[in-house]
């Protein structure tokens, strides 16, 4: 582990002594970032690969970073792993490598060519590889299935009768128990632009202030009252949900995965509920890219042929929670927390009032500020109770600017724009 040091400790080593160093290719991340994730990363996933420094970045500091080095004309890393939306900056600035050999290789071998045609970044030519894919589902205790309303069907779940089921489990054991993942590190933002806007919208910008949206968050206002208050602190919904603090949870399927491993036999998993527009979701594509004048690009070369082999996209699955991208069965021996949370994934594709929602695209290194002006926005409506139609049209304000700003164009579920998408 300790010669896994981080890219600044090794800078600065080279620095300090000026004498040769063993070559690694640097390989940095905006995912797999927890450190027991990481670990797995480093000593599970890129074991027999060579020499790899695994350097995990927040998505604002590797937007900088590689912008810096694209800059500069200096390049320390080799080899990127982030999201479809965090790539596709570094392509409209042609930084990146064409994979257009090895992504033949791959369809050849059972990768599926929608996912490919994704690593195109609406270009010619293959701008990174899908490593792992992943979404968000729910998680219910099974002592908590007998509160449900009478008639709800937890794979097919509306808005009102999860009200309805936290009203009844707050009743029955005098506490909320719903959780959400609002704290400081949680992702409760992707909440709000894959799931909650646009089931109640049918868009994510374009919609930000409609009439739709006002009376979606009056509904998440009535959803609140049955919410663990703690949620405003917690990160991974895994840990309130095995300590017993609620016994229904939202949460990226990688943040939900060790308490249902611990347990698979004390939990349901399936979809989010759906609002009126349909039942929004949002498919998270991860991929491997080369930047332009990597120092060690056969090195990265190695790493993407490595971790697409079938048998490291099972593992990537088995201990992370992260599903291949690779057609692969996966096996009847898989881990069973794993198993239930893939079923929810298949059944939520295969939902009929399905809603795609793609993660940001082309906010650079903005994303934190889009971010905000969701998470601004519950902190006012939600928890301070300040009027819907003010917040709204304050922060719409802020988004407008955002969008102008960044010139980003809108992307589904919201109907595309020339230009800046609109905050209609």
């Amino acid at each position: 582990m300790k010669r896994l040091m981080s890219f600044g400790i090794v800078a600065s080593t080279m620095l300090a002594f000026a004498s040769p160093v063993l070559a690694q290719t640097v390989f940095v991340s905006t995912q797999l970032r927890p450190i027991e994730e990481a670990t797995v990363v480093r000593e599970e996933l890129l074991q027999d690969v060579g020499d790899v420094d695994y350097v995990v970045e927040e998505p604002p500091q590797f937007a900088v970073r590689m912008e810096a080095e694209r800059q500069a004309g200096t390049r320390t890393v080799s080899l990127v792993g982030a999201l479809h939306g965090e790539l596709s900056p570094l392509a409209d600035r042609d930084s990146l490598e064409p994979l257009d050999d090895l992504a033949k290789t791959l369809a050849a071998g059972g990768m599926p060519q929608s996912l490919l045609d994704l690593g195109k970044l609406g270009k010619s030519t293959q701008q990174y590889i899908p490593w792992m894919q992943a979404t968000y589902v729910m998680a219910a205790k099974k002592e908590a299935l007998q509160y449900l309303p009478s008639g709800a069907d937890v794979n097919t779940l509306t808005y009102d009768q999860l009200i309805e089921w936290g009203k009844k489990m707050q009743e029955a054991t005098g506490q909320p128990q719903i959780g959400f993942p609002a704290g400081p590190k949680g992702l409760m933002a992707r909440y709000f632009q894959g799931y909650f806007y646009p089931s109640f919208t049918g868009g994510v910008v374009r919609t930000f202030q409609s009439a739709d949206a006002a009376a979606g968050w009056e509904k998440l206002k009535a959803l609140w009252a049955y919410v663990n208050p703690n949620s405003t602190n917690y990160d991974f919904m895994q840990e309130p949900l095995a300590a017993g603090e609620v016994m229904v949870a939202w949460d990226h399927v990688a943040r939900l995965k060790n308490a249902i491993s611990a347990a698979p036999d004390d939990y349901v998993v399936f979809p989010a509920p759906a609002g009126p527009k349909g039942r929004g979701y949002m498919p998270v594509v991860a991929g491997l890219a080369i930047p332009k004048g990597a120092p060690d690009k056969d090195g990265a070369t190695k790493i993407i042929e490595h971790l697409v082999t079938p048998d490291v996209q099972l593992l990537t699955a088995s201990r992370v929670g992260f599903f291949p991208t690779l057609n692969v069965k996966l096996p009847e021996d898989l881990d069973p927390g794993v198993a239930l949370l893939a079923a929810a994934v298949t059944t939520t594709q295969a939902s009929k009032d399905a809603l795609i929602s793609l993660l940001p695209v082309g906010l650079g290194d903005k994303g934190g500020e889009f971010n905000k002006v969701y998470m601004d926005s519950f902190q006012r409506i939600v928890l301070q109770n300040e009027p819907i139609a003010d917040v709204l049209k304050a922060q719409g304000e802020t988004m407008a600017k955002l969008m102008t700003d960044t010139k980003a164009s809108c992307w589904a579920p919201d109907a595309k724009s020339d230009g800046p998408c609109p905050v209609e």
